[in-house]
């Protein structure tokens, strides 16, 4: 391969790459603002300039193509002279906004104000004053004394939202960002400004002025929002999420996510609106109970009806080790054939970037993992028509509102003798319900989605339960978060009185005699890959932080 040197070292590069391409690709990184890997190159903010041999002037590193033989100097006396006269001119009008700045802490003009600038300002003149919090859309804000003018922000929404939205207005010092007339930015991917945006200028509406980042700890995860699962990080302060941002990865999402995903994903986590323990009916009224007491007690109902009377709905927003066990409860355990989830397809909601019509995250791996009908059993449809005609007497249904989705189906559950449903938040479903046992969100368990593509994906706990509060003394480990504050603090929050659905599946077996076999998770999804074809060879190291595709991706019939 070809090969430059640059700041000493000689590194390889592919024939069409950049200097700042090839340098990125080497781990060495050249100071940027406006060049960002997946939009095109502008050229305007100059950070990146640097000092190439036998050349009479100084080139940007993101436009000037890598040549062989070619030795380049970012530390040079006259790179870096240049660099630090260049960010005294972006500093020139910058308002000393960050105290306030939710970008505060994550800003690349703070670090590079401090690692590539003099220190000092010549400038003693009144700073140029430009409109502040503006409204630029639903879920944008705007800051023009903030912007550096780095476009960053315009090219996306005309290279990947294929929307274009923004330009620049005025010239000089005068410069700024605008939505074109008429119109807003209100693309289905606009928050996505908001990470590439270099300084403060964009902010998260919904995230504004709730916490500073280094008060945050994040964690990686994968998006509920559709059968794409971006790759995500999970940004939690006092066991509450606060929001969620994209993780690269090349395979599923590179960059991006959309923002159905930042917003209406995590939202019911901090609901009050959440289930805060096991509740049973007793006259026609749901009433709050202890865990052995709802447990036992649903055993003992569930064991007046035969196996053919009892049908089971899984769901495609749980994990696989979830809907494994439940299926195997449902087939070994109980006995009945008569289990399947719905499917939540929305047309209206695909799009050709990374939304999906299926809008769970896990459809294809309930598929795998046996949550549908073993032969001779009965279809989501055909365990409604059994309702309805009293062939089913018994409903067993985990994490999915399927009231809400499909408000007809109100008439059909009102028909059941029993309905045992696990939920994180109190729905129409759960209306209905005889019983109902707190499951766990995602943003507090371990587990493994599968994508349309049959990617194999790992969520992990980025807020605590009690049941993981419990484990930790288990394993004589440190009660204490990030910031040495004591879980038990968090007494309060929504998460806590809540289980995993396995764990709850688990529990209802031991009452039925079986021996408990799993302490963790990984322990379920490991059992799934010695006996699921497409999970062979696997587990949770090899998962990794990217996820790994499935060799195949066809249910098996367990």
């Amino acid at each position: 391969m070809p090969k430059i040197v640059l700041d000493g070292k000689e590194i390889e590069f592919s024939q069409g790459q950049t200097i700042i391409e090839a340098a990125k690709a080497a781990g060495i990184i050249i100071p940027h603002f406006c060049w960002h890997p997946k939009l095109s190159v502008s050229g305007n903010c100059r950070v990146c300039l640097v000092e190439i041999e036998k050349s009479p002037k100084l080139a940007i590193a993101c436009s000037t193509i890598a040549s062989d033989g070619m030795i380049v100097s970012s530390m040079s006396d006259k790179a870096v002279a240049a660099r630090n006269a260049v960010m005294e001119f972006l500093l020139i009008n910058h308002p000393l906004d960050c105290p306030i700045c939710d970008e505060a802490g994550e800003c690349k003009l703070q670090d590079y104000a401090y690692t590539h600038s003099t220190g000092e300002s010549r400038f003693t003149e009144e700073k140029v004053h430009k409109d502040k919090r503006v409204p630029i859309g639903p879920r944008v804000m705007f800051d023009a004394e903030r912007c550096i003018s780095c476009s960053r922000c315009i090219r996306f929404c005309d290279e990947i939202a294929k929307d274009p939205e923004l330009t620049f207005v005025q010239r000089g010092d005068r410069v700024t960002i605008v939505t074109y007339p008429g119109s807003e930015l209100d693309n289905p991917y606009s928050m996505n400004v908001v990470d590439i945006c270099p300084v403060g200028a964009l902010t998260n509406r919904d995230f504004r002025f709730k916490a500073r980042v280094w008060e945050l700890s994040s964690t990686e995860s994968i998006c509920i929002g559709c059968a794409r699962g971006c790759n995500t990080e999970i940004w939690v302060r006092n066991n509450e999420v606060l929001r969620l941002t994209p993780r690269l990865n090349e395979e599923v999402n590179s960059y991006w996510m959309c923002d159905h995903g930042r917003i209406d994903t995590f939202k019911f986590v901090n609901d009050d609106s959440r289930v805060d323990g096991p509740f049973l009916r007793h006259k026609d009224k749901l009433i709050r109970a202890g865990w052995d007491e709802a447990l036992s007690k649903a055993v003992s109902t569930l064991k007046q009806y035969t196996k053919e009377e009892i049908a089971f709905i899984a769901s495609p927003y749980v994990t696989c080790e979830d809907n494994y066990l439940f299926a195997r409860f449902a087939k070994s355990v109980i006995g009945s054939k008569n289990i399947d989830f719905m499917r939540h397809i929305d047309p209206t909601f695909g799009d050709d970037i990374l939304r999906r019509e299926d809008k769970t995250p896990n459809s294809k791996g309930a598929e795998l993992v046996g949550a549908i009908p073993a032969k001779g059993g009965l279809s989501f449809d055909g365990i409604m028509t059994g309702i309805k005609s009293g062939r089913i007497k018994a409903l067993y249904i985990i994490e999915d509102d399927i009231v809400s989705a499909k408000p007809e189906l109100e008439d059909i559950l009102s028909k059941l003798d029993l309905l045992i449903v696990h939920s994180t938040n109190f729905n129409k479903t759960t209306e209905l319900a005889d019983y109902v046992f707190p499951s766990s969100t995602y943003t507090a368990k371990n587990g493994v989605f599968v994508n349309f593509q049959g990617r194999a994906q790992r969520i992990r706990p980025a807020a605590s339960t009690i049941e993981q509060d419990r484990a930790l003394d288990g394993m004589n480990l440190s009660r204490l978060d990030k910031f040495g504050t004591p879980f038990d603090s968090w007494a309060n929050s929504k998460q806590r009185d809540a289980r995993a659905t396995w764990r709850i599946i688990q529990a209802l077996m031991q009452i039925y005699g079986i021996k408990p076999k799993y302490s963790i998770a990984e322990d379920i999804f490991i059992d799934i890959a010695k006996n699921i074809e497409a999970f062979k060879g696997l587990n949770y190291e090899i998962l990794g932080d990217l996820g790994v595709k499935l060799k195949t991706a066809k249910p098996e019939l367990v």
